[in-house]
């Protein structure tokens, strides 16, 4: 069997995965013509938008864009259209975490990546290349082929590869350009091998052979969930420390800097001293290796990481509870600014993010809460809340919230300022003006270890730095 020229490509899914993988694929191989599909009308109008308001905040991902929309990469709702031109098509669809049924909360809901198999089969009338793209439990992609196998026309032949994503959002086009590793699994057949090597082949027009590995499918699955999982527990370490550093009058940062020193440890992710970590595939990835553990009937496994989004909930609840005390014991009808929305800096992305919940409970004791975000839609501050708060009525939401459209409106008048998300400009904000305008005593509560806590000191703001104890809590001997 002779290795596929991949010259057309279609990935199904235009999210945050799809879109900015497919796009940087066309920018490096301008031979190939690039097609991301979504039924979703308003997702797909948006990348095709004049003015390139994309649905998607990513770093130079515009000018990517900018360079290849309309010569070689496409985006369409016409989805039938896209897999029959295909020699090779990515999956790409969301995955998100079962509300409901067996193994609800923890394994990954696989409706879409179902759906979009069967269309791949019941379209297709060539043989084609399928790559998961999205991140799935172990033998997924079995399921895959057999929905494939069993839905083919005569002379279609699927072969079945996993790609998983390895991207950070807010710099996702710099891990796409110059990535640690391009993972790519298939089955150790003559035919799997053949297409891995044509998958390895686009890849190569920009990432050295030597960044490249190919593996088993199922090592290559499993990979995905294994690197985020100890990613998690690396933040979830460190967070349970900053407890610990809070109680003894020790410093985090200074903590952090001497365990980093340790060459079999290093210093990647102990910079990650936050609320809680959030995002998209953190505690959903967890959650399924959780889920797969105990499917394996490995209790104790399951047990082991899931203590990690414990870590990663209770260090939530305690910033929490040290805004209260801290503010006198309550908070009610006092007003809470919380900058930053999303779940990290430089993405407009707020999947599981640490400020979704911090506003649920500042709600929940009866603050009075005014948001900004600098790249997060209402649309979506509104929705989450929503989500993340059911009990409470739409009205009675926007009663306690307000959604600022500055930083500055945000902390009018408030009596405490949460920083939420690292965004940049909070570190540059104006903070003699905010103090200006606040009520006193003003605090502020650093949940990103981002500000200069002696420089808003001498302001006159009372500073509680997550990670640090309060001025008197260090320990005497």
């Amino acid at each position: 069997m002779s290795d596929v020229n991949v010259t057309k490509i279609c990935c199904i899914g235009a999210g945050y995965v799809g879109g900015p993988t497919c796009a940087v694929i066309a920018l490096k191989c301008p031979h190939i013509k690039v097609t991301i599909v979504d039924l979703n009308q308003a997702r797909v109008d948006a990348w095709n938008s004049s003015d390139y308001n994309l649905p998607i905040y990513e770093p130079g991902l515009e000018q990517v864009v900018r360079e290849t929309r309309g010569r070689n990469l496409f985006f369409s709702t016409d989805v039938d259209r896209g897999i029959q031109e295909a020699d090779l098509i990515f999956v790409s669809v969301n995955t998100p975490t079962k509300k409901t049924g067996v193994g609800a909360g923890f394994a990954a809901d696989l409706n879409f990546v179902e759906k979009a198999t069967r269309r791949i089969a019941q379209i297709a009338t060539s043989s084609k290349i399928v790559v998961e793209k999205s991140t799935v439990p172990c033998r997924t992609a079995e399921s895959m082929r057999t929905i494939l196998e069993a839905n083919s026309k005569p002379g279609c032949h699927f072969d079945i590869l996993s790609n998983p994503e390895f991207l950070a959002e807010g710099t996702a086009i710099a891990d796409l350009l110059n990535p640690d590793r391009v993972l790519i699994g298939s089955l150790q057949t003559k035919a799997g091998k053949s297409a891995c090597r044509s998958l390895c082949e686009v890849y190569a027009n920009w990432v050295g052979l030597d960044h490249i590995l190919t593996v088993g499918l199922w090592s290559s699955e499993l990979s995905k969930l294994a690197a985020n999982a100890m990613l998690a527990q690396r933040i979830s370490s460190i967070n349970a420390l900053s407890a610990i550093c809070e109680a003894t009058g020790a410093n985090i940062d200074e903590v952090a800097h001497a365990v980093g020193k340790d060459t079999r440890i290093g210093p990647k992710f102990l910079k990650v001293r936050s609320v809680g970590f959030g995002g998209s595939c953190f505690q959903k990835d967890i959650l399924n290796l959780v889920y797969l553990s105990e499917s394996l009937h490995l209790p104790e496994v399951a047990a082991y990481w899931r203590q990690v989004v414990e870590m990663n909930e209770y260090q939530k609840r305690r910033f929490t509870r040290r805004v209260v005390d801290t503010l006198f014991k309550t908070i009610t009808g006092k007003k809470i600014a919380v900058l930053g929305f999303a779940f990290k800096a430089d993405t407009g992305d707020t999947r599981e993010s640490a400020a979704i919940t911090l506003v649920k409970h500042f709600m929940e004791e009866k603050a009075l809460i005014s948001i900004y975000d600098p790249q997060v839609e209402h649309e979506q501050i509104w929705m989450d809340l929503q989500e993340a708060a059911p009990d409470y009525a739409p009205q009675q939401i926007k009663k306690q919230v307000q959604i600022c459209p500055s930083a500055i409106d945000a902390c009018h008048e408030a009596e405490a300022v949460v920083i939420a998300t690292e965004w940049k400009e909070f570190r540059k904000l104006d903070w003699q003006a905010v103090y200006d305008n606040m009520s006193k005593p003003a605090f502020v509560f650093d949940g990103r270890l981002l500000v200069d806590a002696d420089k808003l000191t001498k302001i006159g703001f009372k500073v509680e730095v997550i990670g640090r104890g309060a001025p008197g809590t260090e320990m005497t001997i």
